[in-house]
């Protein structure tokens, strides 16, 4: 599995059939490439956490088509689309969604139990992945003793625990200070040199001025309004 996405006429209307219907997501054609970072951007209320959950398959479009390596997932059944989600997205919540009263290690074993990898495996790879981001002497604490940075990483370390190829986060950074949103960045710039496709919505201008980032896609009322990347996407 590459990870490249293509959403094509896609749409997503809240309170359908009723009177104060909206469509959060509007018409967008979007072309995913495996590998890079790209950021969503735009104000609140733009579409960026409705785009994100489509893309992710956390949600089904009101209207047109999204394709993973090709494949149009649009329409599969939850019973084959759960599995296809958790291999190919990793997730990194605005409020992270730890789960109180499980330690850190927990946590990050937590979404690949499904799976069934053997214990004595999971948890060694969980392990490797919190002493890669500088928490192996934290695993046995219990999430609600972490600081936000912490947090943030355990985090990380279960949304990349069944290995995806991609990772969505939404607005990673929206309850860090500088320093530990440089710290982010860092982590980012590691996993895009493994090959893993990002995507993440923001509005803070150190993610949108950073190197690490390839593209930054502008949305507003559920548009796309500038894609330096645009093209016209293979139907």
């Amino acid at each position: 599995m590459n990870g490249r996405i293509e959403l094509l006429g896609v749409r997503k209307a809240f309170n359908e059939d009723r009177p104060n219907r909206f469509w959060a997501v509007n018409g967008i054609d979007l072309s995913l490439p495996a590998g890079g970072v790209t950021v969503l951007s735009g104000p609140s209320g733009s579409g960026k956490t409705t785009l994100l959950t489509l893309i992710g398959c956390l949600a089904r479009p009101t209207e047109g088509r999204l394709r993973l390596d090709g494949r149009d997932i649009s329409g599969l059944p939850e019973p084959f689309l759960a599995p296809l989600r958790r291999q190919a997205f990793g997730f990194v919540f605005q409020r992270f969604n730890l789960i109180p009263g499980l330690s850190v290690l927990e946590n990050v074993m937590l979404p690949a139990y499904p799976l069934g990898t053997p214990y004595r495996r999971l948890r060694n790879n969980a392990l490797d992945l919190l002493a890669e981001l500088g928490l192996g002497h934290r695993a046995e604490a219990h999430v609600e003793s972490l600081s936000g940075g912490e947090a943030q990483r355990t985090a990380i370390a279960r949304a990349l625990i069944n290995d995806p190829p991609m990772l969505i986060a939404d607005e990673p950074t929206a309850n860090l200070d500088t320093e530990l949103s440089l710290a982010f960045l860092d982590i980012v710039s590691r996993l895009r040199a493994e090959g893993r496709t990002l995507l993440l919505s923001s509005h803070d201008p150190l993610i949108r001025d950073a190197d690490v980032v390839d593209r930054i896609v502008e949305l507003r009322d559920g548009r796309v309004v500038s894609d330096p990347a645009r093209q016209e996407t293979p139907r």
